[in-house]
């Protein structure tokens, strides 16, 4: 949805996106790029149909795409801080102290071997093996709404080995060779450092199987709901390993409950559910477990999840913090589909890294805006709601 879709939402929208504007503005030193990325913002967030360079210049009316070329390449300022500010704005509009931390990646299909990180790798996105780039990316969700926070390229080991490649897509020389599960630590870990509130950390099995993640959200007492494959092997009381798949299917029927795991366009998300401890050295107040998550409609289609959190935990909860792992897959698609995620040009590490970090600054911008129009239906529903109320009464 573009800003001109909210024209009659009576909403401050032009001083908040004003507001964002000078605060990235402040990366730069020069009047003419602080002016350029607020043009780009806008283009993001407007009615380009393709947020590539031309277009862009265009909807900035710019002769030629080279000013937006340059932002994105030979103009000095730092992507990391701009990332900063994203996630600040984010937290500061949407923070909530039972907000979640949610790590995935997504694919970015490409043509050619230049593009920085490119190579023939699986994309969860596309289904398959494709040429393509894979970010990690971290999102929040509250309930004032979700958007990306952080985002980093991986890069294949073929990459990281080749030097000549390296050199040419302006690869920093001190980034090695990092797992994605790796990068997506070191993304929540310094989240957590930056003080985002968080109730839960949520992912899917490329990080909920990565153990050194668990331990690393175990030594600061964060809550997690991480999901693992079937064959992830798990101690239980009586200090044998058994994998989720044979714990699941030896749990008796009264074992499972019927409970929603959030809301979905034609109701609750329905699933049976069950819970079981694993045997770890925690103590009170902090538990942990095994939950399954089984489909009605095909008992034998299950999801499994390694879970920490305190020892009063409900299953219920677990069921309800399980379902929000949905919302980053709703950021790809508003990211890609509103602000450009998908249609970055530039082959350099910083380019790569810029561009994402402008699109999710858009992304927030319009979170920003879906929550005030919110609360303003709210507050408009309830003064309604009193009128009518005081009406009867008199």
């Amino acid at each position: 949805m573009a800003v001109s879709d909210w024209a009659g939402a009576s909403l401050p929208w032009f001083e908040e996106l004003t507001a964002l504007k000078e605060r990235v503005g402040g990366l730069f030193r020069r009047a003419e790029p602080r002016r350029q990325v607020g043009l780009l913002l806008d283009g993001l967030i407007g009615g380009a149909e393709r947020k590539n360079g031309w277009q862009l210049a265009e909807y900035a009316g710019d002769a030629a795409p080279w000013r937006m070329q340059a932002l994105l390449g030979r103009t000095v300022w730092d992507q990391e801080k701009a990332r900063d500010i994203c996630r600040d704005y984010v937290i500061e509009r949407l923070g909530d102290p039972s907000g979640v931390l949610i790590l995935d990646e997504t694919g970015f299909v490409k043509k050619g071997a230049h593009s920085v990180g490119v190579a023939r790798q699986y994309s969860g996105t596309a289904g398959r093996i494709e040429n393509c780039q894979i970010g990690v990316f971290l999102s929040y969700a509250s309930p004032k709404g979700h958007a990306l926070i952080d985002r980093r390229l991986y890069l294949p080991k073929d990459w990281i080995e080749d030097l000549e490649r390296r050199k040419k897509a302006g690869v920093p020389g001190d980034v090695q060779f990092v797992t994605k599960p790796k990068i997506g630590t070191a993304m929540v870990a310094a989240a957590l450092d930056a003080g985002v509130p968080c109730a839960w950390v949520l992912g899917d099995a490329v990080y909920g199987s990565d153990k050194s993640l668990r331990a690393m959200l175990e030594s600061r007492d964060t809550p997690y709901v991480l999901a693992v494959r079937g064959n992830e092997r798990l101690i239980m009381g009586d200090f044998h390993t058994h994998t989720a798949q044979e714990l699941a299917a030896d749990l008796p029927r009264r074992e499972w409950r019927r409970l929603p795991a959030g809301a979905g366009s034609k109701g609750p998300r329905l699933y049976d559910w069950a819970r079981l401890r694993l045997m770890r050295l925690q103590s009170p107040p902090w538990d942990h477990w095994l939950l399954i998550r089984r489909s009605i409609a095909d008992p034998t289609d299950m999801a499994f999840y390694v879970t920490f959190g305190p020892h009063t935990t409900e299953l219920k909860e677990l069921a309800a913090v399980a379902g929000l792992r949905w919302t980053i897959e709703e950021c790809f698609q508003s990211a890609k589909g509103e602000t450009g995620l998908d249609h970055c040009e530039a082959r350099s590490w910083h380019g790569w890294h810029r561009h994402m970090t402008l699109s999710m600054l858009a992304l927030a911008f319009l979170a920003v805006l879906r929550a005030r129009l919110k609360e303003t239906q709210i507050e408009s529903a309830s003064g309604k709601a009193n009128k009518r109320s005081l009406s009867a009464a008199a």
